[in-house]
């Protein structure tokens, strides 16, 4: 265990302007929880940021101490790396301002903010940027891995909207990372997972949107599924950029718009969100009720930022959570084979499958145009374990595992880095695919000791 000096701690605390916890403080255990309950971590010291100067007064301290040193946003990713054991937590969590530059459509924001913080800001004039789709989620981790939402068809990945970062690099300076400084920086920045440094703010390209838009469910049963999932896959591969349709396999939560039949009961659904004229929308998505004999649908125009929020209540706190993910071209008839096959022996009420579309502008871009390279990815696969209680964890986790197994032959290359778990180190270079080569170079060059090394992890040469 590392043993630091109490002088040594007391001389940081007194440069430093935010709040250091040690164990047994006040606030250190509400400072070292995250979104995963199944992390359970105790760092040796967690320093909450307030400010840039402070994040350097840390990276300098817990390098110069030898320490492991953890990222804390907001604290959300799967694998739990914001939080080490026995290291330093650098503590971001209390720099959450947001700036909108309305004239030139742009965001500058701190890298303590949740997406429903960004949304807020934003929405207030009617812009937005792609983010995720779960409003607690924190927009460093987020985009740093790369990035999609319910806009990306539209508007790309949330790195393609990334115009800058402010960094702090692993030698303790300021630096600023875009297309015109440290060139190569803001390439790996842009998927790169947080592997060359801490963003201080993060400046973004925002879009007219809403703030009113189409959206929705429309819930089938089970039965029905191999329909459902079937003419999901065929009808997203033509539909236009503006219309994203996303499809969850679980059991039913106790939506006010089901029977209360069927609450508790398996069943495929569609969420949809059209970024475009709520009329055409209506026209667009017409065809889809007829996939099947519906339990019942709530779709209609609505708040942009309520739509941002609609499963923050299926993806609370609190929960022991463990993912496996895929990316596929296309969803052939072996990959909808195999996905009704283990959605129908969900392990846990709150378990799921989730496939999103992506495709439209987001396959757009140059592959090697930064290190979020999986541009043929049209679609990503998320089997999502949760459930409440240890005693559950080897079974559910075993299920997962054997989905994401099953699933592998029919998966195409690459990985999206944010849904990787605590266990699949061994996955981040197939991950990059093409791009790692060069990420150990920027790695090399921008943290040759590995200092930022809690992460899915790049190793310099």
């Amino acid at each position: 265990m590392t043993r630091l000096q109490q002088g040594k701690i007391d001389t940081f605390r007194g440069r430093f302007g935010g709040a250091v916890f040690e164990p047994g403080d006040a606030g250190y255990d509400g400072a070292r929880q995250i979104w995963n309950a199944m992390i359970d971590r105790k760092p040796a010291l967690i320093a909450q940021c307030q400010s840039p100067e402070d994040v350097v007064a840390a990276v300098n301290f817990g390098r110069d101490q030898a320490m492991l040193v953890s990222v804390k946003g907001g604290g959300h990713n799967i694998a739990g790396n914001a939080v080490c054991d026995d290291g330093l937590m650098i503590d971001l969590s209390q720099m959450k301002d947001v700036k909108i530059d309305v004239a030139k459509q742009r965001a500058f924001v701190g890298p303590g903010c949740t997406l429903a913080d960004f949304d807020a800001a934003a929405q207030m004039h009617g812009l937005a940027t792609p983010l995720g789709i779960n409003s607690t989620t924190g927009v460093a981790g987020l985009t740093l891995g790369g990035g999609f939402g319910w806009l990306s068809r539209k508007y790309g990945m949330t790195v393609d909207n990334l115009i800058s970062a402010d960094m702090v690099t692993a030698d303790g300076h300021q630096t600023r990372a875009s297309a015109t400084e440290n060139p190569d920086l803001f390439w790996g920045t842009r998927g790169g997972g947080g592997n060359f440094g801490i963003v201080t703010r993060f400046e973004f390209q925002l879009h007219h949107v809403g703030p009113e838009l189409l959206s929705g469910l429309i819930v089938f049963p089970f039965a029905q599924a191999r329909s459902v999932v079937t003419r999901f896959a065929r009808f997203t591969e033509t539909m236009p950029d503006e219309l994203n349709i996303w499809l969850v396999i679980r059991h039913a939560p106790p939506l006010p718009f089901l029977p209360e039949s069927v609450h508790g009961e398996p069943i495929v659904a569609l969420a949809i969100c059209y970024a475009g004229d709520p009329e055409e929308g209506e026209q667009l998505i017409a065809p889809l009720r007829s996939f099947g004999d519906a339990h019942g649908e709530h779709v209609g125009v609505q708040p942009y930022a309520d739509w941002q929020q609609a499963f923050d209540p299926l993806l609370a706190d609190g929960a022991r959570n463990y993912w496996k993910s895929h990316n596929f071209v296309t969803l052939t008839d072996d990959v909808v084979r195999v996905a009704l096959e283990y959605g129908g022996k969900l392990p846990s009420p709150h378990c799921e499958i989730f496939i999103a579309s992506l495709g439209g502008q987001t396959g757009r871009v140059p592959h090697d145009a930064m290190a979020y390279s999986s541009r043929d990815a049209n679609y990503v696969m998320n089997v999502h374990g949760r459930w409440e209680t240890p005693g559950e964890d080897e079974h559910c986790r075993q299920w997962a595992r054997a989905f994401f197994e099953a699933a592998r032959p029919y998966a195409s290359g690459g990985a999206y880095i944010n849904f990787l778990s605590h266990d699949e180190t061994d996955r981040v270079e197939f991950a990059y695919g093409a791009a790692y080569p060069r990420l150990v170079e920027v790695k090399q060059k921008y943290d040759p000791e590995n200092l930022f090394r809690v992460n899915q992890n790049i190793r310099p040469r």
